[in-house]
């Protein structure tokens, strides 16, 4: 897999450019912030020269409870993803490629590792919700939602673009979201590489024992 390093100006720049609407036959969309594609690296990975600051959110889990992001996760390696339940593509192919790539880990480095999905959709993805779809995945996921102008704002802080829940042309509902995964590193708590939805399982088996150690994999 090929990886070069960009700045954040230009990962917000290409940020601005699109955005990505799971399931919604806009086959125009692409996803928010692929630098690579964008830049032409012809990888699924983007490693940061100047790491984003990990967002201030306050939501709530599965279990219907407070969760601090900067606390719960400080010092533990970490990957954030923006999106939704009902999502029939590329939030639960996302979702299950990170799944099957943990599992290759040692117990040790499973069991550090934080892979925290934050609906885009609140109005639906109740913790109870979510805590069922997570279930199905890795029940070792945490899963958070919350008030939506919190989570978008969020988001923004990573150049990760998210729109309100709306119908589509035929009655369904979607929500448009940037579909990039984001990886904080353990050591300074930094988000330092950035994976488009092209990322494969293959390519996160191979990434995971270095992210989980704080390295540039």
């Amino acid at each position: 897999m090929r990886k070069k390093t960009y700045a954040v100006a230009t990962l917000f720049a290409a940020a601005a450019l699109s955005l990505s609407a799971c399931g919604s036959g806009d086959d125009g969309g692409k996803p928010i912030a692929d630098v690579s594609a964008e830049a032409g690296s012809g990888g699924a990975a983007t490693v940061l020269d100047k790491p984003f600051t990990k967002p201030d959110l306050v939501l709530t889990d599965t279990h219907g409870k407070k969760y601090d992001l900067l606390t719960e996760t400080k010092g533990r390696p970490t990957l954030i993803y923006f999106g939704y339940t009902h999502c029939p593509d590329v939030c639960p192919t996302t979702m299950s490629n990170l799944a099957v790539a943990r599992k290759q880990l040692p117990k040790a480095e499973q069991d550090a590792l934080r892979v925290v999905f934050v609906t885009t959709d609140p109005g639906r993805d109740t913790p109870a919700a979510l805590g069922t779809w997570l279930k199905g995945i890795d029940p070792s996921f945490i899963g958070l939602t919350g008030d939506f102008a919190t989570v978008q704002a969020g988001a923004r802080t990573l150049g990760i673009s998210i729109e309100p829940t709306t119908k589509d042309k035929d009655g369904k509902l979607v929500s448009v979201h940037g579909t990039q995964v984001i990886a904080f590193s353990p050591k300074t708590d930094g988000g330092y590489v950035l994976y488009s939805e092209d990322a494969t399982v293959d390519d996160y088996t191979k990434d995971l024992p270095k992210l989980v150690k704080g390295e540039t994999p």
